[in-house]
């Protein structure tokens, strides 16, 4: 499969939900809509202005959306799409490689 063509299908999937932060996101409107506040608590490590972003970027790409509430104080909560979720088994094949790797080099990885 040659995926230095931007049209790729492998390429364009990776630009939608590559990066450090994206699949996290994702994962964790997987059960439940969230608040900005709680997906920043639940994601250790990820700055506000990131969050920020990727959440952007991500209702452009029509993965999550996002429903603001008429309420004082205001309240926003985001939540997955039809086409968010369907990235849901992906991701839950990709951690369950993951346990295989942190078991198969667990005297490797740094601690």
């Amino acid at each position: 499969m040659n995926c230095s063509n931007p049209t790729c299908s492998l390429t364009q999937a990776i630009s939608v939900i590559g990066g450090k932060w994206k699949p996290l996101i994702i994962y964790s409107l997987n059960r439940s809509s969230k608040r900005f506040g709680q997906l920043d608590a639940t994601i250790l490590g990820i700055s506000r202005k990131v969050l920020t972003s990727q959440l952007n970027e991500l209702l452009r790409d029509k993965l999550i959306s996002r429903e603001a509430f008429a309420e004082t104080p205001p309240r926003v909560e985001y939540s997955l799409t039809s086409k968010g979720k369907e990235l849901i088994p992906i991701f839950g094949s990709i951690a369950e490689w993951g346990t295989y790797l942190v078991e198969e080099y667990k005297d490797e990885l740094v601690k």
